[in-house]
């Protein structure tokens, strides 16, 4: 399966779990509690990460975008033109990286 890949940061985990919880009619996949929120829907893989303190992120920004496809073997990332960074990951790929990024997820 293909589907579409964003990640934004956010001010509030726990706010916007429940809001993003309710615009997809569904639970997030994974939560990784205070840090990390990630929804698979047939077309979408969307995340959230709450934004560290003193962090030049604000609340919103587009973080990156890219494609989660299971016929693609490990991770790729790249920019175009405009600076937006591209990732390509498999479901498992991206599931490892969520353990090494954030810690063990809680499934929904």
């Amino acid at each position: 399966m293909k589907r579409f890949h964003i990640a934004l940061a956010v001010r509030d985990l726990a706010e916007s779990i429940a809001d993003y919880s309710r615009r997809f009619n569904q639970q997030p996949a994974a939560v990784v509690p205070g840090k990390y929120a990630m929804w698979r829907t047939d077309l979408l893989n969307f995340s959230i990460n709450q934004i560290p303190d003193g962090s030049p992120m604000t609340a919103g920004q587009l973080r990156h975008v890219g494609f989660e496809d299971d016929a693609v073997e490990g991770y790729s990332s790249s920019f175009d033109v405009n600076g937006i960074e591209w990732e390509s990951f498999s479901q498992q790929e991206q599931d490892e990286r969520i353990v090494q990024a954030y810690g063990v997820p809680v499934r929904q």
